[in-house]
């Protein structure tokens, strides 16, 4: 198990080359704009202290896997926590599908939506997808770096991928941040869809 030094001193050194960095900003905004770095921009709501360990840009490779698929396909992927001094993160996941040899093949997935932590421990994440799926998630803190959710409600336009419903874990573990996504879609039950593994590259 890491000392609680040594944990301090693997952060300080990740931090090293992320903490100058953050998002493009612009300067003639009348309001303040998103940052994805704890030092910079405004402060961090009170109601976001049980998400702090996601603010940033973290950035790495995952994998898709279903029983609908060809798969499994290896993906690379960015994904932003952000904040405004209000009291939710807002989320950005952009993908790319990569070969055998790591080379990007093409734009993939999109998501975009927001974290809404409640007082009573709950939080609300809003998604909305590329693909035209729109999912309210319910979730809630599992320890000081994990966090898991599962759909209440899903919305499909016309042209979507029948999903029924989904569930999500994500932490942070050693400085990184991993998750994995479970879905219930095209007629299957829920099982593994989609994990990942990022590092740390703004914050």
């Amino acid at each position: 198990m890491t000392s609680g030094d040594e944990a301090i001193r693997l952060a300080e050194e990740r931090a090293a080359a992320t903490r100058a960095r953050n998002l493009p900003q612009f300067d003639d905004m009348p309001v303040p704009g998103d940052t994805a770095n704890l030092r910079e921009g405004a402060n961090l709501n009170d109601a976001l202290l049980s998400v702090l360990p996601l603010v940033g840009v973290w950035r790495g490779e995952g994998e898709i896997v279903y029983p609908t698929i060809d798969g499994p396909f290896r993906f690379g992927q960015q994904i932003t926590f952000a904040h405004d001094g209000r009291p939710f993160l807002v989320y950005e996941a952009r993908s790319w599908l990569l070969n055998e040899a790591g080379e990007v093949i093409r734009p993939a997935a999109r998501e975009q939506g927001f974290w809404r932590p409640q007082e009573d421990d709950t939080i609300e994440f809003l998604l909305t997808h590329n693909t035209g799926i729109v999912e309210l998630y319910y979730g809630k803190v599992r320890t000081q770096t994990s966090w898991e959710f599962e759909t209440d409600a899903v919305i499909r336009s016309a042209t979507a991928k029948d999903v029924k419903a989904s569930q999500r874990l994500y932490g942070v573990v050693n400085g990184d941040l991993a998750y994995v996504e479970e879905r219930a879609m095209m007629g299957q039950d829920m099982q593994p869809h989609a994990s990942a593994h990022l590092k740390r590259v703004v914050g």
